[in-house]
């Protein structure tokens, strides 16, 4: 007597209840034996191939599992015209067995079935059927490549829940929809691949032989494909790390080297390494790599963040063509779905990464033997040359906006305060505003160690003191009444922020801002020059004294000197010739710096009957120069932590120190005293090409060579420190000789 599939189902879970055994140790099992005792002949081996060859692991497996394992395979079996030619060997081994490997063991099979079936409706063969299910399938339950997946050996139903799986999760759901309409279905894979770079799992299917595909991964091209194929065919056979090995429900005396339970060694499997490396594509790869003996294998992942999104990127080598590139892949493709490229060994290469139109650079160490895997992060590459200009223009605005507000208001208040200091203004705005931006005109009354009165009548004739035909004239009040006005360490600070507020609100060209003083106004200008050249496009002394400061600072700076010449108090006329002839010898011996006007007028005494209004036309033909190839810090007692593009950590903000660095092409040459070992090197690419490795020397010595990523914090830090989009810089390099974190 026939019985029905599903009255047969009803009877054997009858049959359990009946039994009493309620799930002692191969309870289903014995059960399952007996159930199909009556059975048609298939049915009969079917069962007793699941008992024979039953995983321990499964001792206790629901007993509905077991069921729907022999009936609906047996059903897709009559069903599907391609399982009615599938020998009855792979029928029982790769379309009865209702798990994979070790994955968590539900009952799949009925479910699948319904999803299955239509998809495959149109097909004839058993190949048409796999390729239409790896197409649509993956997509119909949306699941797809992930690694952020709970745990790789996954069953169908936990990936589903998830919407993610690694390629061994994706390969058991394919297999599974595969076997559901009697197509035999197995997973191979590979522990390690013969270079070690990692492992994967793919899926085969019979059809008059075995043949494989990636799960998720359709190829309209056909079966037998995948980007895989390469590292496939380089398998070593017999070898538990490097063969290719297919999974088995029959014991084969060998087992599938699990990755994620290397102990575990109860899944079953077969050797498939000789069918993957064919005589001739062994010798392909053997030429290919005899072609590039002296080349070292990359394969190359791009992602947007450490831990983030994988990125489709062109990446190639410096100096070769968009021919010559590879692309990398990214959203459901597989994680050890990686393009290689070929460098010469023993020699540092430049990769030029592409994405959305944006090229990024990273640096490749000379490399030695064998294949690398390289991951490299969009997001520390360093930005492109154009997205580092855009960027900082951007925040450069920003920042202007957010103090625009506040320093308006200063300047309207005609009062700029720093802690216990406050420095009154009075300013006068000259001609019509050029396309660039107003020139600022920074002219410091004399006077000094007298009472406020005194001062203030200097101060408010300083601001009468010069017309110009462009700028804003600015004459600031002094805070203090000493003898040294201008001298002090608050003073510095003063004027960065007035000259920050003037760029906020009155649109001053940072590249066009002058210092000016007489008498003790001209003082200042021999101690702030010096030690603020880098925020001056030039600087006029009228009729001061040095005192103790030094000219080795105003290498950049275009400075003018003027004087009479029967100006004796205070020795002045002499200290006056004497730095004529230091600034002569210093542009002799470095004939690139140290412009300067010296003018020192005849009959004339401290007071100079006007004529130092002459050196206004040739201060203003001035344009700072923001970017120097060459850098003479030297410290005044008031020390700042900047200069131009060097930077130092206050405690190294040293009186009375010089730091000398000059840029030759790409390599920069420092000398620096004894105790100093930390010093931070600012950079655009007008001073050097930051698309190309540079060298660092300190003191003769190579302390850096590399490439120099371009990059927002760089961005930020310089425009926190001042509102100057002009020595905001774009890459910054720590260097601290006295560690062994140096780069």
């Amino acid at each position: 007597m026939h019985i029905s599939p599903i009255v047969r189902s009803g009877l054997f879970c009858l049959a359990l209840l009946w039994s009493g055994f309620a799930h002692a140790v191969d309870d289903s099992w014995e059960l399952l034996r007996a159930h199909y005792k009556e059975a048609s002949p298939l049915a009969q081996r079917a069962a007793a191939f699941l008992y024979e060859y039953r995983p321990e692991r499964d001792s206790d497996i629901e007993p509905q599992i077991l069921i729907d394992s022999v009936d609906l395979a047996i059903q897709a079996r009559d069903e599907f015209q391609w399982a009615h030619a599938v020998p009855e060997d792979e029928f029982l081994n790769d379309v009865l067995p209702y798990a994979v490997l070790d994955e968590t063991r539900e009952n799949w099979r009925p479910e699948m079935l319904e999803r299955c079936r239509p998809i495959v409706a149109g097909c004839s063969t058993a190949s048409e059927a796999a390729q239409a299910l790896n197409r649509e399938l993956f997509n119909l339950i949306n699941v797809h490549y992930n690694t952020g997946r709970k745990k790789p050996n996954q069953s169908p139903a936990e990936s589903i829940v998830q919407g993610r799986a690694t390629c061994t999760g994706l390969s058991i759901i394919l297999v599974d929809a595969c076997r559901s309409v009697g197509v035999p279905a197995r997973v191979a894979g590979v522990a390690s691949w013969h270079d070690k770079r990692g492992n994967h799992t793919w899926v085969e299917i019979w059809d008059d032989g075995w043949h494989f595909l990636g799960a998720d991964e359709y190829d309209a091209k056909g079966l037998n494909r995948g980007w895989f194929v390469g590292d496939a065919s380089r398998a070593i056979a017999g070898s538990e790390e490097h063969a290719v090995w297919a999974s088995s429900y029959r014991r084969t005396g060998r087992h599938f080297p699990m990755v994620w339970n290397r102990g575990d060694k109860t899944v079953h499997a077969v050797d498939a390494t000789p069918r993957y490396t064919p005589t001739e594509a062994n010798e392909a790869i053997e030429s290919d790599l005899g072609n590039n003996q002296s080349k070292v294998q990359i394969y190359l992942r791009v992602f947007d963040t450490r831990g983030g999104e994988r990125l489709v990127a062109s990446v190639r080598a410096a100096g070769t063509n968009e021919t010559h590139a590879v692309i990398t892949k990214a959203g459901t493709a597989d994680l050890n779905d990686m393009p290689a490229l070929f460098l010469d060994k023993a020699e540092r290469a430049i990769l030029l990464i592409e994405h959305e139109g944006n090229i990024r650079r990273y640096m490749v160490p000379a490399t030695g033997e064998g294949t690398q895997t390289l991951e490299l992060f969009w997001d520390e590459l360093g930005l492109s040359k154009a997205e580092a200009e855009s960027l900082l223009n951007e925040m450069y605005q920003t920042r202007k906006d957010s103090i625009a507000s506040e320093s308006c208001k200063k300047l309207e208040s005609g009062v700029i305060s720093i802690g216990d200091h406050t420095m009154k203004l009075m300013e006068k705005t000259f001609g019509d505003e050029p396309t660039n931006g107003h020139s600022l005109w920074i002219s410091m009354h004399g006077g000094g160690g007298a009472p406020p009165e005194v001062n203030d009548r200097q101060w408010q004739n300083q601001i009468g003191l010069y017309e110009l035909d462009e700028g804003i004239y600015v004459a600031p009040r002094a805070p203090t009444d000493t003898w040294n006005l201008w001298h002090q360490a608050h003073i510095d600070d003063l004027f960065g922020e007035l000259i920050e507020c003037m760029i906020a609100t009155r649109n001053v060209n940072p590249e066009r801002v002058y210092l000016m003083g007489y008498s003790a106004g001209g003082d200042g200008v021999f101690q702030l020059a010096p030690r603020m050249a880098d925020r001056f496009a030039a600087a006029a002394m009228m009729a001061g004294h040095p005192n103790e400061t030094k000219p080795l600072g105003l290498r950049n700076l275009p400075f003018a000197l003027l004087m009479g010449a029967e100006d004796s108090a205070y020795d002045r006329n002499k200290k006056a010739r004497e730095w004529e002839n230091s600034l002569a010898e210093l542009q002799d011996s470095d004939p690139d710096g140290y412009l300067h006007e010296v003018r020192i007028y005849e009959g004339l005494g401290h007071w100079m009957e006007r004529r130092d209004a002459e050196i206004l036309p040739w201060i203003a033909s001035q344009t700072r120069n923001a970017w120097p190839k060459r850098v003479l810090w030297h410290q005044d007692d008031v020390t700042h932590n900047r200069f131009y593009w060097l930077a130092v950590n206050p405690a190294d903000a040293m009186p009375r120190t010089t730091i000398d660095a000059v840029v030759e092409g790409q390599t920069i040459s420092i000398t620096v005293r004894d105790n100093l070992f930390a010093i931070t090197l600012r950079f655009r690419d007008e001073l050097v090409d930051l698309d190309k490795p540079i060298n660092v020397l300190v003191n003769e010595q190579l302390l850096y060579e590399g490439l120099v990523t371009r990059s927002v914090d760089a961005i930020r830090q310089t425009l926190e420190e001042r509102l100057d989009p002009r020595t905001a810089a774009t890459a910054e390099l720590a260097l601290d000789w006295n560690s062994s974190d140096t780069p």
